[in-house]
C-alpha cells in the first residue's frame, strides 16, 4: 500500500499546512486584504479591483474557496464573493496556536 507523505503527520499538521498553502501567494493574501476592506460581497470581477488577469484571478478565488475562506454564490450569470467570516476566525486561531507552539526564547537562537 502507498502512502502519501503527508500521513506521515496527524491531521491538525495537515489541516494546518492546507489552509498556510491557501495563504501562501500575495494575490490570495489580497483578494482575502480586499474583501475584508469593503465588507461587502462582491459581484461581478474582481480582477477590475487588482493587477490580475480574470483567468488568474479565478484560479486564486478557487484556490480560497476550497479552503473555506470565502464563499462564493451563483446569482445569474455573476458570482457573489464574501469572507467566510466563521473559517476567518478558524484561521486565526489556527494561526495563533500554530505559532505560540513554535514560539521560541531568545537564549535558543543560534
Amino acid at each position: 500500500m502507498a502512502y502519501a507523505k503527508t500521513d506521515l503527520f496527524d491531521q491538525e499538521l495537515n489541516s494546518t499546512a492546507t489552509l498556510f498553502k491557501a495563504l501562501a501567494h500575495p494575490a490570495r493574501l489580497a483578494i482575502l486584504k480586499y474583501l475584508a476592506e469593503v465588507k461587502v460581497c462582491i459581484t461581478g470581477d474582481i480582477s477590475d479591483e487588482l493587477p490580475l488577469s480574470r483567468t488568474t484571478m479565478k484560479q486564486h478565488l478557487i484556490e480560497l474557496k476550497n479552503a473555506g475562506l470565502i464563499r462564493g454564490t451563483v446569482d445569474g450569470v455573476r458570482v457573489n464573493y464574501c469572507l467566510n467570516p466563521g473559517k476567518i476566525k478558524e484561521m486565526i486561531q489556527i494561526t495563533v496556536s500554530f505559532l505560540e507552539k513554535i514560539d521560541v526564547e531568545e537564549e535558543h537562537q543560534c
